[in-house]
Formats: C-alpha cells, structure tokens, sequence
C-alpha cells in the first residue's frame, strides 16, 4: 500500500470514528460502477457523457428497435397490423446486416437467453 493510499486510509477512518460518515445520502446501497476497463483512457469521460446523456451507438439503437417490433408483433390483432409490423421488421434487419451485424447475431442471442433460462429453472 502507499503512503497515499495509507494516509487517506487513515483519514477515512478517523472521519468514521467521529461519525462524519454516518447519515450520508448513499449509505447502505451499492455503488454503480461502470465498467471501463475495455475503453481507452482518455476516451472513458466522453464515453460516460455519452451514456449520461442517454445515448446508444446505432448498432445498439437499431437492435433495440427491432427487440421492440418483435415485441408489438406478439400483441397484434389484425393481419394488416402484422404485415406492416412484419415489413418493418424486415427493413430493420436489414439495415443491422448492412452495417455488418448480421441478424443471425440477434438470433444467437435469443438461444442463448432461451440456454440460459432454461439452465436456471432447472
């Protein structure tokens, strides 16, 4: 440990002793870390801003759409509701596999949840 590390160790807990960190908004919940490790240094603070600000890279925008047509196509009550959704859905797919993200990607990822759901109730 260095002394940095080993002085402010020793302020915390001098700062606990004195109950300075009883009552702080926060206290008993657990952190949200996100997990960085696999983006740039020097890209992280932009990356987080992005994601703040409720960004999604447009990969993961268009897959959430699909998720999301896929999801209305279950609850459809007439054809032509279902053709229309259906049509869409084939345009959205589409678009994913032009950017070089095959469909086939979305479907692997299904198995896997189905894998995975079916490992759990067991």
């Amino acid at each position: 440990m260095s002394l940095i590390s080993k002085l402010a160790e020793q302020k915390i807990l001098a700062a606990i002793e004195r109950g300075e960190m009883d009552n702080l908004s926060g206290q008993g919940k657990p952190l949200i870390l996100d997990d960085t490790s696999a983006i740039p240094e020097e890209l992280r603070a932009g990356y987080r801003l992005l994601k703040n600000a409720g960004y999604l890279p447009p990969e993961l925008e268009l897959r959430k759409e699909i998720r999301h047509v896929e999801e209305l196509l279950h609850h459809v009550e007439t054809s032509d509701e279902e053709r229309a959704l259906m049509r869409k859905l084939n345009f959205l797919r589409a678009r994913l596999n032009d950017q070089g993200r095959p469909f086939s990607c979305l479907v692997e990822e299904e198995r896997y949840k189905e894998k995975l759901l079916q490992r759990i109730i067991r």
